[in-house]
């Protein structure tokens, strides 16, 4: 069965994750920032449970949690443990909820950490940050029941393969948690398919295949060679990715997406697949309709 999977936010929908900032909050009391912070995540957990409850209602089968549905959770000034926040318990319980109608509904849930979780830095900061927020949304991961915490491999930092041997150790002092949902994925600008399945098939870890980032990105694999390689790495449904440029092929910069998915660039292959395809699209939740009826015509 294929799946198609929406990111994180709405077009259309009145359906909407809160954030805030350290500089905001710091105008106020602890306290006070707590009793704040707690309001913000208890609303995205009822706001979680519509998301899902909209993919059950369309179709939908996979979501991908946005990365601050704890807002600033692991900040180094304004930070928290969710049980140092008022009603911390019912957070934690609506979260839950949200693993049980997702699981019941065969709604699959995922994380895709924002571009400043680099396991391969080459600065101990940098590295010590990333780990403690791939720990924070492997907990929130453990109440929704995502299976996916998916990371770019990071920069080269003038010397590829020193990088992916940091990467290797960061990865190998990963707690449980992280590390059992822990994937990669292909990016645009340094690592290819070619160069991360080594240390997929060595490490057990599951590749996510961008094809965009793939097209933009060469290697010597062909798309239908590296989807397949891509789905050996998995011991779970396979998760890829998939735009389109948003000034076509031909355009100045094939790396922006566009609103919609172009229906030529989902390849055939995929179609017969079990396989989940997160639909990285400007249009969001119209964006994942219109390819879904674009493929049914198909």
């Amino acid at each position: 069965m294929l799946r198609l999977g929406l990111c994180c936010i709405f077009m259309e929908q009145p359906i909407k994750f809160r954030r805030t900032t350290a500089k905001y909050l710091s105008r106020f009391s602890r306290q006070e920032q707590l009793s704040r912070l707690s309001g913000i995540c208890m609303d995205n957990a009822d706001n979680l449970m519509k998301a899902l409850s909209y993919c059950h209602g369309n179709g939908i089968g996979d979501f991908r949690i946005n990365s601050q549905i704890l807002p600033l959770k692991t900040h180094p000034e304004v930070g928290y443990d969710i049980m140092d926040l008022p009603r911390g318990d019912e957070i934690v319980e609506k979260f839950k909820a949200c693993g049980r109608f997702s699981q019941q509904n065969n709604i699959r849930t995922t994380f895709h950490p924002d571009q400043f979780i680099v396991l391969s830095s080459d600065t101990p900061s940098v590295v010590h940050r990333s780990i403690a927020d791939l720990e924070y949304q492997a907990q929130v991961a453990q109440w929704v029941n995502a299976d996916v915490i998916n990371v770019h491999a990071g920069g080269v930092y003038g010397d590829k393969p020193a990088a992916l041997m940091r990467l290797r150790r960061q990865i190998d002092r990963l707690a449980d948690p992280v590390r059992k949902r822990l994937t990669l994925e292909n990016d645009d600008r340094s690592y290819t398919p070619r160069d991360l399945l080594p240390l997929c098939a060595d490490m057990n870890i599951p590749l996510v295949y961008d094809i965009h980032h793939h097209r933009c990105l060469q290697d010597d694999l062909t798309i239908e060679a590296a989807s397949v390689l891509a789905l050996e790495t998995w011991d779970r449904e396979p998760l890829f990715h998939i735009s389109s440029p948003i000034n076509g092929w031909h355009g100045t910069d094939v790396r922006k997406h566009h609103d919609y998915i172009d229906i030529t660039d989902f390849p055939v292959d995929w179609l017969s697949l079990d396989l989940t395809v997160e639909v990285e699209a400007k249009a969001k939740e119209k964006a994942v309709l219109k390819l879904m009826d674009n493929l049914k015509k198909r």
